[in-house]
């Protein structure tokens, strides 16, 4: 077992009792503090309650699903979400990206596979943590807050709900504000490996952004999509 003084704490959402025990062991002989819930609405209260550093959210749960467990709790919560479902199907990967989730895996899912996500998740979060204390950590354009220490995003001084991954795009673009970032680097930068060319993550994060920072978008003046080279974060649009 690897011990850790200070372990991550790690919130399993998972009705299938066997299974969920058998992944916290797994995760718990490799350091992590496991809670286990088996019902949509009782996460709710406990992501609320506990603030996990990530939490592991099985689609079909009784009670609430976890689409909707997703929806509700990215309104206070703006941890890592890795969505876990025994459906093939694209549709619900593509919903749960909408919905927030950071990241998605289809069952039968290995342990060690899953601790690998859960890993890259976690690296991801603490290495821009690391990043932002090094360097500027905090961007004002117009009327548009983004602090990297408290990933806190305010806008006319109203705090704006958004997720982990949401927040690490926003903070990219906004770095480079006035300069066209094309898809895959901002996949990259959101998953640590190369674009495929078909992942459409970047593309649901920017539409969730565009809707929560009030960007029309039909006709979107904050976030632009410029056609064939990617996204241009216009600076002047924020007033």
């Amino acid at each position: 077992m690897i011990e850790q003084i200070n372990p991550q704490h790690i919130m399993l959402v998972e009705d299938d009792m066997s299974l969920a025990e058998w992944f916290s062991d797994y995760l718990t002989e490799h350091g992590y503090l496991v809670t286990l819930v088996n019902r949509g609405d009782m996460a709710v209260e406990l992501i609320k309650s506990d603030i996990p550093e990530l939490v592991v959210l099985d689609i079909m749960l009784p009670v609430k699903d976890g689409f909707d467990v997703c929806k509700e709790v990215r309104n206070f919560y703006h941890g890592p979400i890795l969505m876990m479902t025994a459906r093939d199907d694209e549709m619900d990967e593509v919903l749960g990206l909408e919905l927030g989730a950071d990241d998605y895996v289809t069952k039968p899912v290995k342990p060690r596979v899953l601790l690998s996500r859960i890993k890259a998740l976690l690296r991801r979060l603490k290495t821009h943590h690391n990043t932002a204390n090094l360097t500027e950590n905090h961007i004002q354009i117009g009327q548009l807050s983004i602090d990297a220490n408290s990933r806190a995003t305010r806008l006319h001084d109203q705090p704006v709900a958004i997720s982990s991954n949401e927040f690490d795009l926003l903070w990219y673009l906004a770095q480079s504000a006035g300069q066209v970032v094309s898809r895959a680097e901002l996949f990259n930068q959101l998953s640590g490996i190369d674009y495929d060319g078909f992942d459409r993550r970047v593309d649901i994060i920017v539409s969730r952004l565009r809707k929560k920072l009030g960007d029309d978008a039909n006709n979107p003046c904050r976030i632009k999509t410029v056609w064939g080279k990617g996204y241009l974060f216009v600076a002047d649009a924020w007033s």
